[in-house]
């Protein structure tokens, strides 16, 4: 799902980039002293309480840098390179080098999609040529498509609309590409057909 980047807050740039510069300036190993956290609620109102890999509701969430801190420190403490994800995506992606995967900020809206009913995300033929084996690599590695952890959250989400306990207005907001099957789905449906 296409995710425009978010704005950097005004006090950013006091409250973590300088005073987390002057870590890194003495502190050469180690874990960066998290400055970040602060300012986590900000970033998840940027990406609609989404998670930027699995596009689902993310009700806790962490900060993740899409560079991460073991391959480039100097990246720690930049906005710009803050993304809105769900712990356990966060920690699987930890090892991964940035240029190996798909940057939330990259993807086009029509880049994967839900298949119903099994629930599987899949890339779509407008995957440009040239971003191809990222989006494949970014699959497989987060286990994305098909993996049990990611298809009980989808599945949960899908039975609260079949269900009617949630709205497909509700499911939008809370699995936009989930309400994007379910779209493509019933514009299939025969007129007159329910």
């Amino acid at each position: 799902m296409r995710f425009a980047p978010v704005p950097e807050p005004p006090d950013f740039d006091i409250q973590a980039r300088k005073p987390g510069q002057a870590w890194l300036a003495t502190h050469s190993a180690g874990r960066p002293r998290d400055f970040w956290t602060p300012f986590k609620k900000y970033l998840a109102d940027g990406f609609g309480d989404l998670c930027c890999y699995s596009i689902m509701y993310e009700p806790i969430g962490t900060v993740d840098h899409f560079i991460s801190c073991d391959e480039d420190r100097s990246q720690a403490y930049e906005w710009d390179n803050y993304r809105f994800a769900n712990g356990w995506l966060n920690n699987k992606k930890r090892t991964i080098k940035s240029f190996e995967m798909l940057d939330p900020y990259q993807v086009e809206d029509d880049w994967f999609e839900i298949l119903l009913p099994s629930l599987q995300l899949v890339l779509t033929d407008k995957v440009p040529a040239h971003e191809r084996k990222r989006a494949e690599f970014t699959l497989k590695r987060l286990w994305l498509c098909d993996s049990e952890p990611i298809l009980r959250q989808r599945r949960a989400w899908y039975e609260l609309y079949q269900t009617g306990n949630l709205t497909l207005e509700g499911l939008e907001k809370r699995a936009p590409l989930i309400a994007r099957a379910v779209r493509k789905q019933l514009l299939k449906v025969e007129p007159g057909e329910k």
